[in-house]
């Protein structure tokens, strides 16, 4: 089972920046997907971004499409989430997840961190 630990949020007003990460331990992640998903108040749990170990494909939600970027960094077992144009409507919890299958369905995966707050104030 992987360890997964958020770090990186807060809070930042519309057109800011935040740059999250997510440290994982506790198994090999070449074979491994992690990805970022988000849940507002009230709402659900959605899929944000997700990228592969072995070799960085990535994939978007498409309301973050051009403003966000997934990446790794292998040597430090970390994955980031750059989010640049941020929008009010992007406050949520941001979860750092790990599974097998490179997907945006939230029961594919089967590690999760423990979140970190994003604010986006108007």
């Amino acid at each position: 089972q992987v360890q997964l630990v958020e770090s990186g949020g807060g809070s930042v007003q519309a057109g800011g920046a935040l740059r999250l990460s997510c440290a994982a331990s506790g198994r090999t992640l070449s074979s491994y997907v992690l990805g970022w998903f988000r849940q507002a108040p009230g709402k659900e749990r959605d899929f944000v971004a997700a990228v592969t170990w072995s070799d960085g494909l990535t994939s978007y939600a498409d309301d973050v499409k051009g403003r966000f970027t997934i990446s790794r960094d292998n040597a430090k077992n970390t994955v980031y989430l750059q989010m640049n144009s941020l929008k009010p409507e992007d406050t949520a919890v941001y979860y750092c997840a790990g599974g097998r299958y490179f997907t945006s369905r939230r029961e594919r995966y089967d590690g999760w961190g423990q979140g970190t707050q994003v604010t986006v104030s108007s």
